[in-house]
């Protein structure tokens, strides 16, 4: 276990051990075990862990290109079916004609029911419709409680067939950037093109997110497949880190969401 949180971050041992919990659980048990949803950082940590268990892992999020995904950690003799993953789509009617939803509001809504954000994935919207990804066990709760957004009433329905589902419609594009470190305001001014003085500034008043989590450290240290999001000036994946210049400088790909 040393071995491998030590290259990990410190905050993020918790979910490690978490990982190594299921690990040895399947290995034990020989039979799959089913994660929450995860995002793309928890997924990059899940499948090394599993790699050197030499177990198994598939993911899915039941949209296409989900981001958040539900892991399946397995032994060599199954063969994972879509229907191993437990989840379910919902589509969220709502008064489109009075009210226009984004992302934020959907999100605050299930919060706010005091569902574990693990329980549901990707959220998309399209014109009118709103479509969410759940767990298959939060599908009678869903339907009892999630009965508001604001002040509007909405009901939901499942979605059953998958040509409904709504198409990712997001596209990063990828460019290489030269950074001094991997510290969180030297990416923002990289990825944003801006000082890193006024980077600094972005992170303390709290414009910063770091895998959906606000970070208002200017030294926390950003790593492969990390979300970032600045308000005001997009949002972007480390996609890799692609080694080092003659000049000990960082490289790293950025994808940018156009």
């Amino acid at each position: 276990m040393e071995a491998i949180l030590q290259h990990f971050r410190k905050e993020e041992q918790p979910f490690i051990e978490m990982a190594a919990s299921y690990v040895r659980e399947v290995e034990d048990s020989y039979t799959p075990k089913l994660t929450g949803f995860l995002d793309p950082r928890q997924q990059f940590i899940i499948e090394s862990i599993v790699r050197s268990a030499r177990l198994s892992i598939a993911g899915s999020g039941a949209f296409a290109d989900a981001e958040r995904k539900r892991m399946l950690i397995y032994p060599d003799y199954f063969v994972p079916e879509p229907e191993d993953f437990q989840t379910k789509v919902f589509s969220v009617n709502y008064p489109s004609k009075f009210m226009t939803l984004k992302h934020k509001d959907v999100l605050g809504s299930l919060m706010s029911l005091g569902i574990d954000r693990s329980k549901f994935g990707d959220i998309r919207l399209q014109d009118d419709v709103v479509q969410f990804a759940a767990a298959e066990e939060m599908k009678d709760y869903l339907r009892a409680n999630f009965t508001s957004i604001g002040k509007s009433n909405v009901r939901i329905e499942e979605v059953h067939s998958v040509d409904r589902l709504i198409e990712c419609g997001d596209v990063y594009v990828e460019e290489l950037h030269i950074v001094s470190s991997l510290r969180l305001d030297a990416v923002v001014a990289s990825a944003v093109n801006c000082s890193r003085q006024k980077a600094a500034s972005y992170i303390q008043n709290e414009k910063v997110k770091v895998n959906h989590a606000v970070r208002t450290q200017t030294s926390f240290e950003l790593n492969e497949l990390d979300m970032l999001s600045v308000r005001g000036g997009g949002r972007f994946k480390i996609v890799s880190i692609e080694g080092r210049t003659k000049k000990d400088k960082i490289r790293l790909m950025i994808g940018k969401l156009s």
